[in-house]
């Protein structure tokens, strides 16, 4: 069981002694890029220093992950095998759970029960689910004439970079090197250089789960250098990136300038909220909506943070999202009380401030929060809400990725679709209603790759994830996510 008091989650702090070197080939490597200071956001106090790589130790670690898979055992072991491996590696994630979780919280500012509750068992879960897909992807033989025999086959592509963003590293992380390590690909993960900690220390399991040496290689640094490296290097044959739009582009070109990798990305969102007067509980609904755009502090590429609520009911909605927001606990994110922790970088906390100041500016209203919370410590903010926010503020269309919902209202099911489909992302989406047509009919409307309807953030490791327009290309989660990382082959026999 994890700590209970705040109290006991700062002893625990006291006593971390993380892995602060690469994970090449197997190995702890220190690296020649020398090092680089992590700021915690609650406190705004560097708690680490991290090896800092680039073109050198990319170049290494790309090699390990080549001569792995050209000649070593994982692509060869048995899809049984490998799926014996990862349910293991689930199983020490699980044991290391609260110190992965205090990872996270200490990088990136999530309260540390939502590190524990929900990304942890994310990422249990992604490892346990693709473990025991592993031995489970079919094989195709189509039908052909009597004199012939076709087969179709899926193998692995090879060597896998995975770069990950800072919001939910686990998670993400493990959204893409467990289906990867299943079908046999060997990986270079490059994390957030906010939360390396937490990846260095899963790779670690990896090893000691049974991953052989150079099958999962962990190399931390700036995006420029790092991230920059693995997307140019010749010997990578796909890279998946979660993160902004902005740097999705770079990697396609990358791509383009380098061997023709296959990109994988998923990238930002503007994901639209919509509440009809019919919806079964209005109350659960403006709970939920308050809750989908302050959890995480609104760092989350899915976050509703468009609230689309009819003209009829947007009082009611709206005054209560906004309760919600005043009465939010914000404080450590080591403390188990704490609802909202803070932003998890000085320079986001002020590429937020700096939307609040723009939909100021572009005439929103502004209902509740709006300013920094500096006598907090760290990288505070309050809950923000605007309304009155029309289709062409920059509010509306831009991806704030912190704690501010934008409210639009609407007359008619016909407008409220109109306004959803207005933006450049189609990530995801969410509809209230209690009308089981207009339910099927709105979600095919809406274009995004996921509408939860009557909810939000819900679904299994079962189901796809990804996004339509410029949220991104592919899919995570599910069998699907196993097409990224292999090729098909057809092998015709004539007999």
């Amino acid at each position: 069981m994890p700590p209970t008091t705040h109290a006991e989650w700062l002893s625990l702090t006291a006593r971390l002694d993380p892995p602060l070197h690469h994970l090449i080939d197997g190995c702890d490597d220190p690296g020649k890029g020398g090092v680089f200071p992590l700021v915690s956001p609650r406190d705004g106090q560097v708690f680490a220093e991290v090896c800092d790589g680039g073109p050198d130790e990319v170049d290494r670690a790309v090699a390990a992950a080549r001569r792995a898979f050209d000649h070593g055992s994982w692509p060869r072991m048995s899809p049984t095998g490998r799926g014996r491996v990862l349910r293991r590696f689930a199983d020490l994630v699980e044991e290391h759970r609260t110190e992965l979780a205090l990872l996270v919280s200490l990088e990136m500012g999530k309260p540390v029960t939502e590190a524990y509750d929900i990304e942890l068992r994310a990422t249990i879960n992604a490892l346990r689910y693709y473990g025991e897909l592993a031995d489970k992807a079919l094989d195709e033989a189509p039908q052909t004439g009597a004199d012939a025999l076709a087969l179709v086959t899926r193998e692995p592509i090879g060597v896998v970079a995975a770069v990950v963003p800072w919001n939910f590293p686990l998670t993400l992380g493990t959204w893409k090197i467990a289906p990867a390590l299943a079908t046999g690909c060997t990986i270079v993960l490059k994390p957030s250089e906010q939360t390396p900690l937490s990846a260095l220390r899963l790779g670690r399991l990896g090893a000691e789960a049974g991953l052989p040496d150079g099958a999962l290689n962990v190399v931390t640094g700036q995006g420029p250098a790092t991230g920059r490296a693995l997307g140019l290097h010749p010997d990578v044959d796909v890279l998946a990136f979660t993160g902004s739009t902005a740097v999705g582009r770079h990697y396609l070109r990358y791509a383009a300038d380098s061997n023709l990798k296959r990109v994988w990305l998923e990238l930002g969102g503007k994901s639209p909220h919509i509440v009809l007067p019919d919806a079964p509980d209005l109350d659960t609904a403006a709970a939920t909506a308050a809750w989908g755009i302050f959890f995480n502090a609104g760092e989350m590429c899915t976050a509703p943070s468009r609230l689309l609520v009819h003209s009829s009911i947007a009082e009611r909605v709206v005054d209560a999202v906004v309760e919600h927001a005043r009465t939010l606990r914000i404080g450590d994110p080591l403390d188990p009380a704490t609802e909202m922790g803070p932003v998890a970088t000085a320079r986001q906390l002020d590429t937020v401030l700096g939307h609040i100041s723009a939909a100021h500016q572009d005439g929103a209203r502004l209902r509740t929060g709006g300013s920094a919370l500096p006598d907090r410590g760290g990288h505070h903010l309050q809950p923000t809400v605007f309304d009155q926010v029309t289709p062409g503020m920059r509010l509306a269309r831009d991806e704030v990725f912190g704690p501010v919902l934008a409210v639009q209202t609407f007359d008619t099911v016909e407008e409220a679709v109109v306004l959803a489909n207005d933006s450049e992302y189609g990530l995801a989406a969410g509809l209230w209603t209690g009308d089981l047509s207009t339910a099927h009919r709105v979600a095919r409307q809406l274009r995004a790759g996921t509408v939860w309807v009557n909810c939000y953030e819900e679904g299994g490791l079962n189901v796809p994830f990804g996004g339509y327009k410029q949220s991104g290309n592919g899919r995570d989660k599910s069998a699907h996510a196993l097409e990224k990382f292999t090729e098909l082959k057809t092998t015709w026999i004539q007999l």
